[in-house]
């Protein structure tokens, strides 16, 4: 675990949260849009204990930070779905949630914010940037946050995340390496359009060699489950 401190903080207002399972300890980031119409309104939700739902961090359109659950505890951000070999998201893993209706982009100060806070939650983890998804990427059949305007690229051009190289290699390689990579998703179209709306949003058309050598890129220098144990 890394030394970076938490940013200062006056309490963690939501009830909803549990033990991490297992002794796990959060090796993932999982990133979300709130899909509502203000952070006010999310933060709410979040801290409604009838909701059952909630995230350690809620970043505001303006960049305000809010610590939402302490970080050693399991918040209810993932749900269902799986990354590699990991089924249990929620324990495994530390939720973001960025305030944005999934339409809009993300503003600068919204950004700036993020990476703010990623890294310090990278430092005290020990989290590597390939372990940096979004919810879609573990729940494509159900979810498409932090969705198609999320600057992916950036965060892996300051060391939060990572971005394939530019290349091709043949479609029969797609599938194989884009589940080495992380994914999940036995069905193809759907592991296509997960992969996509990350890596290539506004791509459309049937698969083809620069979403394979994406793929390929990724699995060889990222593979999801090297070293890893437990699920």
């Amino acid at each position: 675990m890394g030394s970076a401190p938490l940013p200062a903080v006056s309490g963690f207002p939501s009830p909803n949260h549990s033990e991490r399972r297992g002794g796990a300890l959060p090796d993932m980031v999982v990133l979300h849009y709130t899909a509502m119409a203000s952070c006010a309104e999310a933060r709410a939700r979040l801290c409604d204990p009838v909701a059952e739902v909630s995230a350690h961090w809620l970043i505001s359109e303006t960049g305000e930070v809010e610590a939402l659950v302490p970080e050693q505890r399991r918040a209810w951000h993932a749900g269902a779905g799986r990354w590699g070999a990991v089924a249990d998201v929620n324990s495994r893993s530390i939720g973001i949630e960025l305030a944005n209706d999934g339409r809009m982009p993300f503003a600068e100060a919204q950004m700036a914010a993020l990476e703010r806070v990623l890294a310090g939650i990278m430092a005290r983890w020990g989290i590597a940037p390939e372990r940096v998804i979004g919810h879609s990427d573990m729940a494509p059949d159900r979810k498409a946050d932090p969705g198609p305007r999320f600057d992916w690229r950036r965060l892996a051009l300051g060391g939060l995340s990572v971005w394939p190289a530019a290349g091709v290699a043949d479609v029969a390689e797609f599938a194989p390496a884009a589940r080495a990579f992380g994914y999940a998703v036995a069905d193809e179209g759907l592991l296509l359009r997960a992969f996509r709306l990350r890596f290539r949003p506004w791509a459309t058309g049937p698969l083809d060699p620069r979403d394979a050598g994406m793929a390929v890129d990724l699995a060889r220098r990222f593979g999801v489950d090297a070293g890893r144990a437990g699920a």
